[in-house]
């Protein structure tokens, strides 16, 4: 088998409970709250809000999260808890109260509702510590790393799930989560987002789940059809064997993710389920569609997806995979509002947007990634999203996300100034947090290769609290002199296909000193 923020508080207050620190809520309600609302399913059925207009408290370990649940003044009392630091089983323990039904071995968000957990600070890192939700509603999880849940082995949480949840949960918003394994079953590992016994209207987005066996499942077995209504959009899926997810029963919508190296299936749609499947990238993968090791058949809607290097098994017996010709079967109506990247612009967003600690950023729906949180589109019919292709314009890039020329060996740097401080180098280092600024509001960088290097698309990335600086432009091949693209504004740049040695973004106005973070190059 192949394995290849938020808000920063002033004071934190602690008290102790079994010798364990326990946070306490702060003293101002509503001091944060979940970056951006939810979309998808979770905005149905009235909606996920989490613990928005309640307390907020800080947690570094376990058991000072069950605390935080217990403390609450009732079951659905709102609440936010900030989680910062590594969560593992020694520091987490079963804490009792009127308000809670906790336990030692995972986090347990059971019989309650009105909840946000979100990742602050340097990080949050569930280690071998599974998140379980049961017999809950109007839950948000947002910004937190959950990593080698095992079900065998030691030690052991959560059935081996990353992300559980089971028996008449309702609306729950997963959101930039990095949900991974070591291995597979035979390693001790089981699924990494689990749904089953009446789980309906939940979101995950904007996620990584990688390096498992077993991506994910909707019902426990064929006769499980009680779920549905899930939306999947802008996760990764990478080196996982299967469940990507497995659908049984219900509707699912599953639209601009990326899914790279599936070793034996993808999206299983088996038992009556139903999904629609809009503008997703696959990726050197193998049976990524279809219904497999059962014959209770499953049904698809597909619409703009890209299938790249996927290769099909021949149908029979319980294989039925549904290329390489992919046709839909079903239809599903989608009563929400959402917003669809084109698939070939899917790679390079969900690189830039997906998982934990990368700033909580989302897709704007034109193919290039704003700086900080939006948030959730509309469109003007809630059931009709627009085209699968975007049309052409000079911020849409070309077909497939390549390499950053900027990066690689024997490629520099110049330009017409700098400021003090900065550097031309900083805009081809990888680093967000380092830039180059002119020594006023105009001036050039340029990317420079010691022979002819063919380009068409540059992106240009502004640093943090910087964003929006950059007026007019142009773009030119610093050879010639010839200007390839003018227009306004940071981003995705395309023009044609040119082979120059040197090509150089020229800012000729701004609202202040612009801070270029990262001058990317694409062929």
């Amino acid at each position: 088998m192949k394995r290849s923020l938020a808000v920063s508080l002033t004071a934190a207050l602690a008290t102790t409970v079994a010798g364990a620190a326990i946070a306490v809520a702060l003293s101002v309600p509503q001091a944060s709250a979940a970056v951006g609302s939810a979309t998808g399913y979770a905005t149905q059925n009235g909606g996920t809000t989490g613990g928005a207009g309640g307390q907020t408290v800080r947690a570094t370990t376990g058991t000072a999260i069950h605390a935080a649940l217990c403390n609450r003044a009732s079951s659905s009392t709102p609440i936010t808890i900030e989680v910062q630091g590594t969560i593992n089983h020694g520091n987490t323990t079963k804490v009792s109260g009127n308000s809670c039904n906790t336990a030692a071995d995972k986090i347990e968000l059971k019989e309650i509702s009105n909840v946000t957990i979100i990742g602050v600070g340097s990080g949050a890192v569930f280690d071998q510590l599974g998140i379980h939700v049961r017999d809950a509603s109007n839950i948000i999880i947002q910004n937190v790393t959950v990593r080698n849940v095992k079900k065998s082995g030691s030690p052991t949480s959560n059935g081996g799930d990353a992300i559980g949840m089971e028996s008449t949960v309702r609306n729950v918003w997963v959101d930039h989560v990095t949900l991974e394994a070591s291995g597979g079953e035979s390693e001790g590992f089981d699924g990494l987002f689990d749904l089953k016994d009446n789980v309906q209207y939940v979101t995950l987005s904007y996620s990584i789940l990688r390096n498992s066996g077993r991506g994910g499942l909707v019902g426990s077995s064929e006769s499980d059809t009680s779920n549905g209504f899930i939306t999947y959009s802008h996760n990764r899926y990478e080196n996982i064997d299967s469940r990507t997810p497995l659908l049984r029963g219900g509707i699912a919508h599953i639209y601009n993710n990326h899914y790279v190296n599936l070793h034996e299936s993808g999206i299983n749609s088996r038992a009556g389920a139903r999904a629609r499947v809009d503008n997703n990238y696959f990726e050197d993968s193998k049976d990524v569609l279809g219904t497999f090791y059962t014959d209770q058949l499953g049904y698809w809607q597909v619409n703009g997806n890209i299938f790249d290097n996927v290769t099909w098994s021949s149908p029979g017996g319980d294989t039925r995979p549904a290329g390489p010709n992919v046709q839909s079967n079903t239809t599903v109506s989608i009563p929400y509002s959402y917003r669809l990247d084109g698939a070939s612009c899917v790679p390079d967003i969900v690189r830039q947007t997906a998982g934990a600690n990368t700033g909580i950023r989302t897709s704007n729906g034109n193919c290039s990634t704003p700086s900080s949180p939006t948030p959730a589109p509309t469109t003007a019919n809630p059931t009709t999203p627009p085209p699968t292709t975007p049309p052409p314009n000079p911020t849409t890039p070309p077909p497939s996300g390549g390499t950053n020329l900027s990066l690689i060996s024997g490629a520099g740097a110049d330009g017409s100034s700098k400021a003090s401080g900065t550097s031309y180098g900083n805009v081809k280092d990888g680093s967000m947090t380092t830039y180059w600024s002119p020594s006023g509001t105009t001036g050039s960088i340029s990317i420079k290769w010691g022979s002819a290097t063919t380009v068409s698309r540059i992106n240009i990335r502004e640093a943090s609290g910087a964003t929006g600086l950059i007026g007019a432009y142009r773009v030119l091949n610093a050879d010639t002199g010839a200007v390839l693209a003018s227009g306004s504004g940071a981003g995705v740049i395309t023009f044609s296909q040119t082979s120059l040695r040197k090509v150089t973004f020229q800012i000729t106005s701004a609202s202040g000193t612009p801070r270029v973070a990262e001058f990317e190059t694409y062929a």
